[in-house]
């Protein structure tokens, strides 16, 4: 799984900033490594360096094997809390996506990539 951070100019943090999303990106998805492939976090101020509440944007973009890309969002004050609330809400979204590949019984069903 390739995990790919992209920043506005008006986030600071750097290269520690990119270690740190990449291995709690890395940790918090873990279950799906197989059938993600790449996942896009991009991480922007919507005020532009001005303070304000919820000012903090996180998108990410997930590239799953044989299924359409999954796109989740979150807002926060800080920089940190819009990611980890965006990853939440992405695996919940692959464990939605990805469940509905198989029945109630585990088996494969008609929405298979196959086909």
């Amino acid at each position: 799984m390739q995990i790919q951070v992209n920043t506005d100019d008006h986030i600071q943090g750097g290269e520690s900033l990119s270690r740190w999303v990449q291995e709690e990106a890395g940790n918090r998805l873990a279950r799906f490594r197989e059938h993600v492939t790449r996942v896009e976090v991009f991480l922007s101020d919507v005020d532009a360096g001005k303070s304000g509440a919820a000012d903090k944007r996180c998108v990410i973009e997930t590239r799953v094997a044989g299924r359409q890309p999954l796109a989740v969002n979150a807002e926060a004050d800080k920089v940190a809390d819009a990611f980890l609330s965006a990853v939440d809400k992405l695996a919940r979204a692959l464990d939605t996506d990805l469940g509905r590949l198989k029945d109630r019984h585990g088996r494969e069903t008609i929405r298979t990539a196959e086909g």
